[in-house]
């Protein structure tokens, strides 16, 4: 995987919003075939480094590069065939349907050869989010779980070399859950590189290569999930004391609270 260029790139990262230290002295890299989660408590950071990293928040300190040019640096279309990006709010004004929300992902490929591509890639990214028998409901009737999945479909429609997801499970039942998980999975393996937020630290293990967990908004720890997410450093981070198990092949931590 190092052997290949990186698709991210953080350079000593830090952000300040209204005076206050959100992000401090961040630096990794992400490449191609690789999902990296982000972990750790409420208020660490994860959705501020997700903004930083597409482009909508710039750094204060440091440099955010993709494809090794400053993310902020490209036009926002350009940037939309580069990176696609699935926030937690799923929110759309107006009653549009299923699939005119999933379409909205092909925006960017609009006056581009990419353009010839876009039935497939809407019938792909329908089939992949499990909400083909939803295309022709309106978005604004969908239960939270729905539109979760639905503003999912969006982002794989999108069809980006990177892709960075803000808790893209919250809404989701245990079955959709491990889809949508499955889903992230299967596009690293494709190719691209994934950046997604999730609290469940026993689905980030099962799925992701690397692990980092912030707090305080800093990486407090980012590798394998199986160094990463130990014992002593979740009942730290997160202040709750934790047993953890490994499960699977090869080993991977469950966390089980202690009640």
């Amino acid at each position: 995987m190092t052997a290949l260029a990186p698709l991210l790139e953080l350079r000593r990262v830090g952000l300040a919003l209204d005076g206050r230290a959100i992000l401090k002295n961040i630096s990794f890299e992400v490449y191609p075939g690789e999902v990296l989660a982000l972990v750790g408590p409420n208020g660490a950071g994860k959705s501020s480094l997700l903004s930083v990293m597409s482009g909508d928040l710039p750094a204060t300190t440091g440099s955010a590069l993709l494809e090794g040019r400053e993310v902020t640096k490209y036009r926002p279309d350009d940037a939309a065939r580069k990176r696609a990006v699935l926030m937690q709010a799923n929110q759309v004004s107006f009653p549009f349907t299923v699939w005119e929300v999933v379409e909205m992902g092909r925006a960017p490929w609009a006056r581009t050869s990419g353009l010839s591509h876009d039935a497939e890639a809407i019938a792909d990214a329908l089939q992949r989010a499990d909400v083909e028998a939803l295309v022709d409901r309106r978005f604004n009737q969908l239960s939270g779980g729905e539109r979760a999945r639905v503003s999912l479909a969006r982002v794989l429609a999108q069809r980006t070399p990177v892709v960075l997801l803000d808790e893209p499970t919250a809404a989701l039942d245990l079955k959709h859950q491990e889809s949508v998980m499955q889903t992230v999975r299967d596009i690293a393996d494709e190719g691209r590189a994934v950046v997604v937020v999730v609290h469940d630290l026993s689905v980030a293990a099962g799925y992701a290569d690397r692990v980092a967990m912030m707090v305080e908004g800093r990486i407090d720890a980012i590798g394998a999930p199986a160094d990463v997410i130990s014992a002593e450093r979740v009942s730290r981070v997160y202040g709750v004391e934790v047993d953890i198990e490994k499960v699977g092949t090869p080993p991977r931590p469950v966390i089980l609270p202690k009640r």
